[in-house]
């Protein structure tokens, strides 16, 4: 991990991200950052896993990644079919599916200052080791500060990147639509479109591509029966 913290500013991030993921003992790893609110944007992934559980959980605006987000806190599971149904109650049966049985993620963040979240996830049960935890902790850290850049203030990683280089910048313009087409601020947008994907039971991705394709037009409704958080009207 030491020889990880020296490459954290100057590493490509997919190889970066398979190499942490292999020195931290998990099968996956993956980095949000804050974007919007409570938007987040998927910077790294180790691997297709990782990436489908962070968007499963911006999707359904659940999970341990959120609520590491809005704590502060160390969020760890090291069995998710021990978590509680009550807990996640949308999440836990969307991710049966996904080779993901323990999750780790850490707050990217530095006083109240939150960043992103770093989340850690592994097929197999079972809890992290002391020097792993203190591994993914020293990572946790570095990243902040990588994030936060010399000024404590968080940098905007995205302004001059392609679009084509965010994960999930086809929901960022499809939220930016729905936004004009309905007279919604961009949070209730936001929210739209992942009830939207969730009462249809399809990645959010899709649903923003038919959005920005014009294929797809939300309905113009204060509210409707469904939602991302498991309830329905």
């Amino acid at each position: 991990m030491t020889e990880m913290l020296r490459l954290v500013h100057t590493q490509p991030r997919r190889p970066l991200a398979d190499r942490c993921a292999a020195v931290l003992g998990v099968d996956h790893l993956a980095i949000s950052l804050v974007v919007e609110g409570e938007a987040t944007e998927q910077l790294w992934s180790s691997g297709e896993p990782s990436s489908l559980f962070e968007d499963l959980q911006f999707t359904l605006g659940e999970g341990p990644g959120p609520d590491a987000l809005s704590s502060g806190s160390l969020i760890l599971h090291h069995d998710m079919r021990l978590v509680p149904s009550e807990r996640w109650p949308a999440l836990l049966p969307a991710m049966e599916e996904l080779p993901v049985r323990a999750v780790f993620c850490f707050p990217l963040c530095l006083g109240g200052i939150i960043v992103g979240v770093l989340t850690l996830v592994r097929a197999v049960p079972g809890p992290m080791s002391n020097q792993e935890m203190d591994d993914a902790l020293a990572l946790a850290e570095a990243l902040t500060f990588q994030f936060l850049g010399g000024e404590g203030e968080p940098q905007d990683f995205f302004t001059d990147a392609p679009a084509a280089s965010m994960h999930r910048a086809v929901v960022h313009q499809a939220t930016g639509m729905i936004s004009v087409q309905l007279g919604l601020a961009l949070g209730p947008a936001l929210l739209r479109l992942r009830a939207h994907a969730f009462s249809h039971n399809q990645p959010i991705n899709e649903i923003a591509r038919e959005v920005v394709a014009r294929r797809l037009r939300l309905p113009d409704v204060a509210s409707g029966p469904d939602s991302p958080n498991g309830k329905k009207g």
